[in-house]
């Protein structure tokens, strides 16, 4: 996981996004909708997720210590641009070509040296339905990485190895892939989510990314950022009895977050960095309190001295699980969309301002999980505060401000609990900037019912 750090991004890296992302919608206009009546789509599968097998310890921990010994015979570490770290990517490739999967290796390049991301695909599957899972691979320069983020490649390697082995035939498809650069600012995962087409983004159904999952002295951190990738992790540890919380501390930090950034569904499992575990926590998980999850977080003695079989076996089962449930499902296509792509500019530290969606044609109230897709450009985007407001009036908060929020844009979609409300009438998106010197527009929202 890479150290947070604090920025004032440049306005021209949201117009270049902008532009990025513009080759994904048609031309702006008024808002849009299906024809009038058009009923809301319907599950065309009635399959149940298959059950996922149980990961074995012993193969994730043999992983580990490969990692180690590519890094012991290469100066200690696993790093960007150091010989380990092209060891490490070498390494995982050769176990899933010989898995039958079809792998690419990405470059790029950033402080000067060449970076690599590692994708690997399993055949079959939607292909507008992609469900990808990935770790970043990389350490950093002072130690072996083997639980940041060996601990999240290996389980991830392992989990696409038991596809192979169970020569899974998935409903959506699937894409496993191993990050470059992650320390230095998620390089690697922004390069990939970058490079790829509006197109072939759009395709993307949701993104799992486990880092640092095997932590000493572990918590139980699920990622809440969509409500369905989340409860499917959280269900997992329920049967096992094992408590949950959200996890905070890597929150941004990790390679979710260049997914996330252009509206693509995440989720993830954590189990603790330099963050002290509390009394309650210690209670609750065991361990030791007032103790970090990681006291060899970004230290050389992050060896696979520095794992905890409990927490690794836990985690690498729910990635299986995750995987298992969320790609052997039934693929159900998305429902009715009402969308306004015409841009409204947000006055900085001002007024709130409205760009509204008209639906029109339903019968009874909005759904008790109405997506509102939002895409707003902004320099700060935590100065931004969002809402839905329903046509009587009603307001949804979806985002608060942030001090602490320092990336640019919000492009991601929320779920709200309209069922109150009538679904037909003008909805409003309301976007207001409570703090200055940072700009931005609303450049485009829908509603799916």
């Amino acid at each position: 996981m890479k150290l947070s750090f604090s920025r004032r991004t440049a306005a021209a890296a949201g117009i270049a996004l902008a532009g990025l992302l513009a080759t994904a919608i048609p031309a702006a206009g008024a808002a849009t909708a299906a024809p009038a009546g058009t009923p809301a789509k319907t599950a065309t599968s009635t399959a149940q997720a298959l059950a996922a097998p149980d990961i074995p310890l012993a193969n994730v921990k043999a992983h580990l210590t490969q990692f180690q010994s590519i890094a012991t015979a290469n100066g200690g570490n696993r790093a960007h641009g150091r010989p380990g770290y092209r060891a490490s990517i070498d390494y995982v490739k050769a176990k899933l070509d010989a898995a039958g999967f079809t792998t690419t290796v990405q470059q790029f390049t950033t402080s000067g040296a060449v970076g690599y991301n590692l994708i690997a695909d399993w055949p079959g599957g939607d292909p507008n339905q992609v469900l990808m899972a990935g770790a970043h691979l990389d350490s950093v320069a002072s130690g072996a990485g083997i639980n940041d983020n060996g601990s999240g490649s290996a389980g991830v390697l392992e989990t696409a190895l038991a596809v192979s082995r169970a020569q899974l035939q998935p409903a959506k498809h699937l894409r496993f892939a191993w990050w470059g650069a992650e320390e230095l600012g998620l390089i690697g995962s922004r390069h990939y989510v970058t490079q790829l087409p509006a197109a072939e983004r759009s395709k993307i159904s949701g993104y799992l990314n486990f880092d640092m999952i095997g932590s000493p002295n572990p918590g139980y951190f699920v990622y809440d950022d969509d409500p369905q990738l989340e409860s499917v992790l959280k269900n997992y540890f329920t049967g096992l009895g094992v408590p949950t919380e959200i996890e905070t501390e890597g929150d941004g930090r990790s390679d979710h977050a260049s997914f996330k950034n252009v509206g693509i569904k995440v989720g993830g499992l954590f189990t603790g960095a330099g963050r002290v575990k509390t009394a309650a926590q210690a209670q609750k998980w065991g361990g030791t309190s007032g103790q970090a999850f990681d006291r060899c977080y970004h230290s050389s003695c992050d060896t696979t001295a520095n794992i905890n079989d409990t927490a690794l076996d836990r985690n690498s089962d729910a990635i299986a699980h995750s995987i298992w449930t969320l790609a052997t499902g039934p693929v159900v296509p998305p429902g009715d969309v009402y969308e306004n792509l015409a841009d409204v500019a947000i006055p900085d530290n001002g007024a709130a301002v409205t760009s509204t969606v008209t639906v029109a044609g339903r019968t009874g109230n909005a759904p008790a999980a109405l997506a509102v897709g939002v895409d707003v450009k902004h320099t700060w985007r935590g100065d931004v505060v969002i809402d839905l407001l329903a046509p009587d009036g009603t307001a949804y908060r979806l985002k608060n401000s942030s001090t602490n929020d320092s990336a640019d844009n919000v492009i991601t979609t929320f779920t709200v609990n309209a069922s109150a409300e009538a679904a037909n009438g003008a909805w409003k998106l309301r976007v207001q900037d409570v703090a200055a010197q940072d700009t931005g527009y609303i450049d485009s929202w829908k509603l799916t019912f």
